[in-house]
Order: C-alpha cells, then sequence, then structure tokens
C-alpha cells in the first residue's frame, strides 16, 4: 500500500508540473500576443526614426565630406563648436524664430474664430458644406500650393498687384510690393500662405474641441448673466486648452523647420530671409564644396535643441489647469 501511495505520487508530481508550466506558457503567449501586432510599427518606428536620428548624430561628431574620398575621422565637438561660433547659425536660427512668430498665431486665432463661427450653424447640410469647403486646401499638393501663390505674388501679373495698382490705385507698376525675391516682405508672404494653407485644418481640431463640450455649459452661464465674452473665456477656452496645446507645440515644430517653402520662394542667396537654419544645414550638406555632412548635421542637431528647449517652455504655458 505504501509503495502504491509512494507510486501514486511519483505519477502525479509530474502532471502538476505541467500544468503549471502549459500555464504559464499561455499566459506568456497572451501576454506577448498584443506586442507581435505592434511588432511592425515598432520595426517601422525604429528603421525610418530612431535610426536616422543617431546616423545624424554620430555624423555631427565626425568631418564626414560625401564627395570625398577620405574616410570619416572623429572630431568630437569640433562641429558643434564651429556652429555656435558661426554668426550664420544664430542669424539663420532667428530668421526661422521670426517666421514662426508670423505664423503661429494664425494657427491658433484665426481657426478658433472660424470654428466657433461654424459651430453656431444650426442647418446641419450647410454646417457638411462649410466644413467641406475649409478642408479643400489642406488636400491640395503642397507643389500645386506652390505655383499657385508664386503667381499669386507675382510682381508683374500677380493678381495682387493687379488688384492693388490697377483696381485700388495705391501703387504704380514701378514701386509696386515685391513680395517675393528676399524682401523685407519675403516671410510675411510666405507666412499668409501657411496660414491660408492650415486653416481649415486646424479648424477642424477645435470643431472638435467645441463638439465635446456639452451644450448645457454654456447656456447655464448665459442664463447666470454672462455675456458671450465671459461663455467664451471661463468656459469655452478652458476646454480647448488641450487642443491648443497640441497646435502650439506642432506648428511650432513645422514652422521652425519649415525648408521647402524657402528653397521655392528664396533659393540659397544667404542675404534673404528665407536663408533659416534648415537652408544652411542644407547648403553645407548637399551644395557647397565637398557636402560638408559632418558639419551640417552639428546644425540640424543644434537647432533641434533649440527647438525643444523651446517646446518645453511651450508646454508649460499652454498646459491645461484645473
Amino acid at each position: 500500500m505504501t509503495q502504491t501511495v509512494a507510486s501514486g505520487r511519483v505519477d502525479v508530481a509530474p502532471t502538476r508540473r505541467g500544468h503549471v508550466a502549459g500555464g504559464r506558457v499561455a499566459l506568456l503567449r497572451q501576454g506577448l500576443s498584443p506586442w507581435l501586432f505592434l511588432l511592425p510599427a515598432v520595426a517601422f518606428f525604429a528603421l525610418y526614426q530612431v535610426w536616422p536620428i543617431f546616423r545624424v548624430l554620430w555624423l555631427s561628431f565626425t568631418n564626414y565630406q560625401f564627395l570625398s574620398s577620405k574616410p570619416a575621422e572623429w572630431v568630437w565637438f569640433d562641429n558643434y563648436v564651429a556652429a555656435i561660433h558661426d554668426p550664420l547659425m544664430w542669424s539663420s536660427l532667428w530668421r526661422a524664430a521670426l517666421f514662426t512668430m508670423m505664423f503661429l498665431p494664425g494657427t491658433i486665432i484665426l481657426p478658433l474664430l472660424l470654428a466657433i463661427l461654424v459651430d453656431r450653424v444650426t442647418n446641419p447640410r450647410l454646417a457638411t458644406i462649410y466644413r467641406v469647403v475649409l478642408l479643400i486646401p489642406a488636400v491640395i499638393p503642397s507643389t500645386l500650393i506652390f505655383v499657385l501663390w508664386k503667381w499669386m505674388y507675382n510682381y508683374q501679373v500677380g493678381p495682387i498687384n493687379h488688384f492693388l495698382v490697377d483696381t485700388l490705385g495705391l501703387f504704380s507698376l514701378q514701386n509696386a510690393p515685391q513680395w517675393l525675391g528676399g524682401t523685407s516682405l519675403t516671410l510675411p508672404s510666405i507666412a499668409v500662405m501657411e496660414v491660408w494653407w492650415g486653416l481649415g485644418y486646424h479648424t477642424i481640431f477645435f470643431l472638435a474641441g467645441l463638439a465635446a463640450i456639452p451644450k448645457d455649459l454654456p447656456e447655464a452661464a448665459r442664463i447666470d448673466g454672462a455675456n458671450e465674452w465671459q461663455v467664451f473665456w471661463h468656459v469655452t477656452r478652458p476646454r480647448l486648452a488641450p487642443i491648443m496645446m497640441i497646435l502650439v507645440v506642432l506648428r511650432f515644430g513645422t514652422a521652425m523647420a519649415v525648408i521647402d517653402e524657402y528653397l521655392i520662394f528664396g533659393g540659397f542667396n544667404r542675404a534673404s530671409p528665407t536663408y533659416t537654419w534648415t537652408i544652411f544645414m542644407y547648403d553645407q550638406a548637399f551644395k557647397l564644396g565637398l557636402w560638408r555632412q559632418g558639419y551640417g548635421a552639428a546644425i540640424g542637431m543644434v537647432g533641434a535643441v533649440a527647438m525643444m528647449i523651446v517646446m518645453v517652455f511651450l508646454l508649460r504655458i499652454f498646459r491645461p489647469r484645473g
């Protein structure tokens, strides 16, 4: 009997251990299965985002020149020291900051006002038409946008100068505004184009935020005697603060890193207001001499760090409170 019980215990113990091991494997599979679905996205992010960043960071510490037959050498912080002591680095950063200060308010104030007006349209069909019309510029390819606005800003045949000279008579052909060509009007002209281009896209952001606000809150505030400005400032604005923060941070990054528009409207003229740090970086890495891509990478990293510092302050300023 003792042997039977003992042998029974010997037979049962491996079975229990097998069940425990099988349960652990099942739990492991259950825990890993969501990550398997995320694996393609993680691989794509690592390949197209993380790896280029580390590649540029490595290049910034070398004297790599793409057209040179000499192998790259490790120069430590020499590229960064050269970039920081280059007056063109800081003047080009200031030009980008100046454009951002022109562009950023238009991406918040105008879409917000437009969203409030569209949100008050009670006719569903008319409200849908307004939303579709607002989104038309956002779906136009960038090439067509640049061609359209370059024609509108044309000094001789552009409709803007035609309206100012021939219709209103404010200028003559000799003193008509030079919207492009490296003048003081170039950056404001590009800022106006960018605000128009993203107006509908940014308005949809605020329309989504307004739709999430319960309708009884503004009505209750009006019943209590609040005027429209007080309703907006104390009821609507705080609930749109997260959207404002997202738009400010995202558009600050895109405005500081604009390059296509500057290449098309300004080119590589260093005296032009469009010669910002992105053009400076591109000029060094792909245009001048042996393509000093190590130095160009350092310029890009300095600009990126400057942008991230400002973004931290913007997040603190526009973060939701209460």
